[in-house]
């Protein structure tokens, strides 16, 4: 069995481009809600996992999201559902490698209750810090779960053959990790929230937030490096990649 990489459609959120790149307008950008099932022969892997069931569920919950973002999510949106489109049970996932901590990559969380988690330790640490909780925007209802934890330092091969490896990007969060995954046709590097779009890696304007935007510029040429070294990046929020991704990859 090769490994695969299948992404999962999750939803979108809308908001003023302002929003998400320092110095442009307030036209509306429409951003997909990723979460990537990626298969290996001695387990399987979610890269993120997309939204809480209280965003769908829970009208609060929506409403202190929508104050920022407007929301396209529904029932069939949650990784649980788009797993079961996969023939995949929530059960039958093993690891969860969360990029970070935000509400559109670990809320879903609550919903791969038997996975183990894989974090950055600077991230976990940020999580549980009440201050640095507040000023990156996370909500311990997320991520505080019970769930069985591995924090990593930097780099981190899940597998131990260089197939799968969650590659330290912090800048973003304290903590952020995008994920390398060697296909058989070749590298895809999952580049999360390190590089919202493609031309994010083109040297295109950053988020006028974030935990750090000089060690996130360095991240992302660390991406960039291995593009050179005949990598394909998948920005994190692009709805034109996404768009053009095929249902599996191998």
């Amino acid at each position: 069995m090769s490994v695969s990489i299948e992404p999962l459609r999750c939803g979108h959120l809308s908001a003023p481009l302002s929003i998400f790149e320092s110095g442009s307008g307030d036209e509306t950008v429409t951003l997909p809600i990723p979460s990537w099932l990626v298969r290996h022969p001695r387990g399987t892997v979610l890269f993120d996992c997309g939204m809480h069931t209280d965003t769908v569920t829970d009208t609060p919950m929506r409403e202190r999201i929508s104050r920022r973002f407007d929301l396209d999510l529904n029932p069939g949106d949650l990784v649980t559902a788009r797993l079961e489109d996969r023939q995949t049970d929530p059960g039958d996932i093993d690891f969860v490698v969360l990029s970070h901590l935000h509400f559109d990559h670990a809320g879903g969380l609550a919903q791969i209750p038997d996975a183990r988690v894989i974090v950055q330790a600077a991230e976990w640490r940020a999580g549980f810090d009440d201050e640095l909780r507040r000023a990156n925007g996370f909500r311990r209802g997320d991520y505080d779960l019970g769930h069985e934890v591995t924090t990593v330092e930097g780099d981190h091969d899940l597998f131990g053959d260089g197939r799968v490896v969650c590659m330290s990007t912090p800048g973003h969060t304290p903590g952020h990790q995008s994920l390398r995954v060697a296909l058989d046709s070749g590298e895809v590097v999952l580049c999360a929230d390190c590089a919202y779009f493609g031309h994010t890696l083109e040297g295109g304007p950053l988020p006028p937030f974030g935990h750090d935007t000089t060690m996130q510029a360095r991240s992302i040429a660390r991406l960039t490096d291995r593009r050179r070294h005949g990598a394909r990046l998948v920005p994190g929020h692009d709805a034109a990649v996404m768009e053009s991704l095929p249902d599996r990859l191998d």
